[in-house]
């Protein structure tokens, strides 16, 4: 790891660290998402204020700071020394400013949307797949948090397949173990029968 990966990375993270879901709710007059509903700052929970806007931005917003931070590490990487591994790192590195914001108390999302958007921006076929299973698990069981692990769980196995062992399919293992530990308590309810599903 060179010393531009390291500065890639921590940029990376602070980037991530920007919470669109309370700055959203903060700049439209809405209440805190992290005092409502699930308590998660995300789109999903920012949708049960009653604003689709908010929610629709909020999500716009943590995509694109996933896919901003990989291509900035992938476009500066030959003019600063960027590594093939530092890339990865920046890909895991923002999605871990989301999990633990650093201007929000440590206090953030489940990370769908920005891992989203990093495996869009590592890969567009990694992207593609994993927005295809997403969207074909949420339209058979209507259930946004199975739709996420069941794509999560994807994820490696795409970065295995276009990639092999390499950077990339570490960084989306990684990502999808971060996912399903930050998703406990839907599986506690997916388990129980609880978790509740999106109306046709």
């Amino acid at each position: 790891m060179t010393t531009a990966d390291l500065v890639a990375c921590l940029l990376a993270y602070l980037v991530g660290s920007l919470s669109f879901a309370v700055i959203v709710s903060n700049a439209m007059g809405l209440a805190d998402p992290k005092s409502y509903g699930s308590g998660n700052p995300g789109a999903t929970n920012v949708l049960r204020s009653g604003s689709k806007k908010a929610a629709i931005f909020t999500l716009l917003g943590d995509v694109l700071k996933g896919v901003v931070a990989v291509l900035a590490a992938k476009y500066f990487a030959t003019q600063f020394g960027i590594t093939a591994l530092g890339i990865a790192l920046v890909a895991v590195a923002v999605f871990l400013g989301h999990l633990f914001p650093l201007y929000f108390e440590f206090k953030g999302g489940k990370g769908v949307a920005t891992a989203a958007g990093v495996l869009w921006a590592l890969d567009w076929r990694v992207g593609l797949a994993l927005t295809l299973v997403w969207a074909l698990a949420f339209a058979a069981t209507r259930v946004s948090s199975l739709s996420a692990l069941v794509a999560s769980a994807a994820a490696p196995i795409a970065g295995y397949f276009f990639f092999g062992l390499t950077p990339i399919f570490w960084a989306t293992l990684a990502m999808m173990a971060l996912l399903v530990w930050r998703h406990q308590s839907n599986l506690q309810r997916l388990l129980s029968g609880e978790e509740k599903a999106f109306k046709r």
